[in-house]
């Protein structure tokens, strides 16, 4: 079992970790027990060395503010909370052009987390994943 320490902003309480494409793009992502997918921002998969114009397709998802159009790419390698996946789907979406700005660059949903134990204590501040 790994343990992650995470703080929650007063304005917010988002639980932000950290995560990384290919092993060397690092980026912020929060955690999101009500997403089913994870999310990521354009810009990050960009600057990751994606070529954007490679999206396996379009898909309408529905978010807490509505639905929305997003792409599917498959990431080689995404890492989060000591998790590696490989060859794993996405749905991307341009934040920015869409008016959204934030401390993080996008939602890791539950298809990351789904072959594993987690456990979020709210009041240590600590996330527990079993590996």
């Amino acid at each position: 079992m790994k343990v992650f320490p995470f703080d929650l902003p007063t304005d917010e309480d988002v639980i932000i970790v950290n995560a990384t494409i290919e092993g060397k793009f690092k980026f912020r992502i929060a955690l999101d027990t009500a997403a089913t997918h994870t999310t990521i921002d354009s810009n990050v998969l960009y600057f990751s060395g994606y070529e954007l114009k490679n999206s396996k397709g379009e898909k309408e998802i529905e978010t807490s503010n509505g639905i929305i159009v997003v792409e599917t790419y498959d990431i080689e390698r995404l890492e989060c909370l000591g998790i590696v996946k490989t060859n794993f789907e996405v749905q991307v979406y341009d934040f920015l052009s869409h008016g959204i700005t934030s401390d993080y660059d996008g939602v890791i949903g539950l298809n990351f987390l789904r072959e594993h134990k987690f456990c979020i204590d709210i009041m240590k501040r600590e996330l527990s994943v079993d590996i």
